[in-house]
Formats: structure tokens, sequence, C-alpha cells
């Protein structure tokens, strides 16, 4: 694998659920997503040996730009509107203490983690995808300059892992980006490539997953949808006519397939629709300060590191991380 996409807030947010909260620091501190992190990464590292990671970060986590678009963009998320900067996110205190860890232990290891002010963690991902993608040259997937090793691999160029179903929009298999969606832990993902978009949610390609996404909705984002209009009608219609903008068209035309209470309900739906499309899609361009994604073979600050290990009681997950970053 070329590059391995981290969304770090999905795997923090996992982890922190997903292991006990005994795992506690010296001094008594929870420490149960750094460590949860720490050893997904190790484990990603080693199962699909990337050149490069990029934990991905959400430096606005609601984003201004969709929240004018629609107000009640993740509004049911929001512990503090804040004038003078991000708004502050609902979650565990105890989990927000261990946030500051993971920023000094991905530094001290040296793995690229990179944000954009204003932006979502999607929004990096979707820029550094289209910056791959517009950077190979040939454009042919696994075209390393016909070096071995490069030949020998298999699966996707480009992984990124997440457990938000909006980044399928970027599965593209003649790009050779799939998504790891960790329905059963890092251990085990779904892959999901167009197959598995077509076999689960009946659109061929990432473009029609996000055009589906839009006509259903996500209650989980604060995004209505269509009323009555679900996952399944809603790839029906992407089926039928290709395009949202189609399915939009033969709505107002009144053409044959959609039917009258579907028509009414899409006119009804008619300001949601006009901005709703840039809120779904994640940036491209996203600007990023320059930084080196290379997967380094050793810790950039092994003293800094051993000093975090001790102070946090980190040591047998930082052990895992530099084993698996040894070449």
């Amino acid at each position: 694998m070329r590059l391995l996409l981290l969304d770090t807030a999905s795997l923090y947010f996992r982890a922190y659920f997903g292991m006990p909260d005994s795992l506690r620091s010296p001094d008594g501190r929870p420490v149960n997503a750094v460590r949860g992190l720490l050893d997904m990464i190790a484990f990603l590292v080693t199962e699909h040996r990337p050149d490069r990671v990029v934990a991905c970060w959400d430096d606005d986590w609601r984003p201004a730009f969709r929240v004018e678009a629609i107000g009640t963009y993740k509004e049911h998320r929001v512990a503090e509107l804040r004038a003078d900067g991000p708004d502050v996110e609902e979650m565990p205190e105890d989990l927000r203490a261990q946030i500051p860890v993971i920023v000094d232990v991905l530094a001290a290891l040296g793995i690229a983690r990179v944000g954009s002010p204003g932006f979502e963690a999607d929004d990096v991902i979707g820029t550094l995808v289209a910056r791959e993608l517009a950077g190979r040259g040939s454009g042919a997937p696994g075209d390393d300059g016909g070096t071995p090793a490069a030949h020998a691999r298999s699966g996707p160029e480009v992984g990124i892992v997440t457990g938000d179903r909006d980044l399928f929009q970027l599965v593209d298999d003649a790009a050779g980006v799939a998504v790891l969606y960790p329905a059963r832990g890092v251990r085990d993902p779904d892959v999901v490539d167009q197959a598995r978009l077509a076999e689960k949610y009946g659109v061929p390609t990432g473009t029609a997953y996000a055009e589906m996404a839009v006509l259903r909705g996500d209650p989980s984002d604060g995004l209505p949808g269509v009323a009555g209009i679900g996952e399944k009608t809603a790839a029906k219609l992407l089926a039928a006519f290709g395009t949202l903008d189609r399915v939009l068209e033969a709505a107002t035309t009144g053409e044959k397939g959609v039917t009258p209470s579907q028509r009414t309900r899409i006119a009804a739906a008619a300001d949601y629709l006009a901005v709703a499309p840039g809120v779904v899609r994640v940036a491209d361009d996203a600007p990023l300060e320059p930084f080196d994604d290379t997967l380094p073979d050793a810790p950039a600050d092994p003293e800094a590191l051993d000093a975090l290990a001790a102070r946090w009681g980190l040591t047998s997950s930082v052990h895992r991380v530099v084993s698996a970053l040894q070449p």
C-alpha cells in the first residue's frame, strides 16, 4: 500500500469506547483511547506495510461553511458554541483529556498529523486523495517505477481507515482507493470497494454513494434528507436516472420513474437539496501546510517517546508501534 490515511478522531473514539477504562496511567488517569489507537496503528502498519501514513485531524469538526449551508449540521453534538474558534464537541471528559497525549505521542513517533483550519478530517482525507491521484503521472494504480516491491503489493494503493460512511464517496477502483471500514474492528474490516458499494448500498461508485447520502440524509450529522426517501429508494432513483441532478430534473418535469408522492417530497425539500451536496461532499482542496508523510522506520524523538511511555503507562503499546515501524 502506498498511502494509509487515518480518520484519527473516528479511531480514537472507537478505541475509547472499545477498550476498558481500567487502562490507566501510573497516576490513575485513563489512557484507553491512547493505547487503543496505538495498537490500531501498530496492526495497520504491520498488516498493510504502507510507504506513507497520515493521521488526519479535525481542526474544525463542525466547519462554518457547512453550518452556514445547513444550520442543523452536527448541532446536537455541540457542547459549547464558540465565537472565537471551533465549537466544542460533546464527548466524555476522560476522552478529551487523552487527545493532547495522542498529539504528543504521534509527534514523538514521527507519524504525520495533518489538519486544516476550518475543515474536518474528512476534507483533509479528500484533499490528500485528490493530490495523490493528481501526482501519479500515468495515473495507473501501483505504478511505482517498476520496483519489485511495488509490484508485489496487493490490495488498494490508498487505504482510508474510518468508521465514518461519509468517506465511502472516495472509493474508486480505477484509482486504487478503498475504505477499510472497521465494522468488526480494525483487525477485520470491511474492505469497501465499488463491488461492496453495489452489493450493500445499490450504488455503483463513490460519487453515487454521496448523491444517495444527500437524498437519504444522516440524522447523526443533523442532515434531514428528503422525507420518505430512504437509502433503498434513493439508490433506485439514482439507478433509474444516473445522477442526482437528473433525479431532481425528472421530479420537476414529472418524468416516469418518479412517483407523485416522491415528486411532492422532493419539491418540499428544494431548499435542502440546493445546498446539501456541498455539505455532504468532502472537500478536495483544503489548504494544508507542508508535511512529510513518509512512514518512519524509527521514532523521530526516542527520548520524548520513552518519557511519554513512562509517564502515561504506554510502554507495551509504544513498543508494538516501534516494532511495526521497523523494515
